[in-house]
């Protein structure tokens, strides 16, 4: 199996009056994260793992600071190019991690919701998706929100790789071989015995 990890780390101030945007929500907070964006720092962080897992750059690459396109862009249109790279590249998302460290808002009594919003926006499962959050103790961290995350990507089987029964099996006699050693070998189905002919029908005249 062809698989490979992407590491992101993203890091915004807090600013007044700033709506405050994590995981595609829109959090309850006095302040927001500044950026040029919306300042989702952790759909920046998945972005860069992603990007970072098939070696197609950082999102400052393809969605620079000072372009006015993105000024209070939604971070998930960064998130959807870093899928179209993913799979230009031929991959697939196995699971994404990430770690928020911030001091507020508390991240636990949304998690369940932001992992669900990060599921919906990859397109993978929420089984896919961990979001955990630290506080900055002793960092002097307080008024920034920063995140890590992590990406594991695996390569998308080639449709030539991806062989049925049918394909492999060459006629039907060898299909009904096939099933009759299964329903021996798992079920004790005794296989069928062979009737001989009892003449010769090479010798009929």
């Amino acid at each position: 199996m062809d698989i490979r990890i992407g590491f992101g780390f993203d890091s915004h101030a807090f600013e007044p009056g700033v709506p405050l945007r994590i995981g595609g929500l829109t959090l309850h907070h006095p302040e927001g994260l500044a950026g040029h964006s919306d300042g989702d720092v952790l759909l920046h962080a998945i972005t860069d793992a992603l990007l970072g897992a098939v070696a197609a750059g950082d999102i400052g690459s393809f969605f620079p600071p000072g372009d006015p396109r993105w000024k209070d862009a939604d971070s998930a249109i960064f998130l959807n190019l870093a899928l179209e790279e993913l799979q230009n590249a031929g991959y697939r998302i196995v699971n994404v991690d990430t770690t928020l460290i911030l001091a507020a808002p508390k991240i636990g009594p949304v998690a369940g919701e932001m992992r669900a919003r990060v599921a919906d926006l990859l397109g993978v499962d929420i089984d896919q998706i961990g979001i955990k959050a630290k506080t900055p103790e002793g960092l002097n961290l307080d008024h920034i929100a920063q995140c890590h995350a992590v990406a594991l990507v695996e390569r998308v089987p080639e449709p030539d790789e991806l062989k049925s029964m049918s394909a492999v099996i060459e006629n039907q006699r060898q299909l009904e071989d096939v099933v009759e050693d299964l329903l021996s070998s798992v079920h004790g189905v005794p296989k069928k015995r062979a009737i001989a002919p009892v003449y010769d029908t090479e010798d009929i005249t």
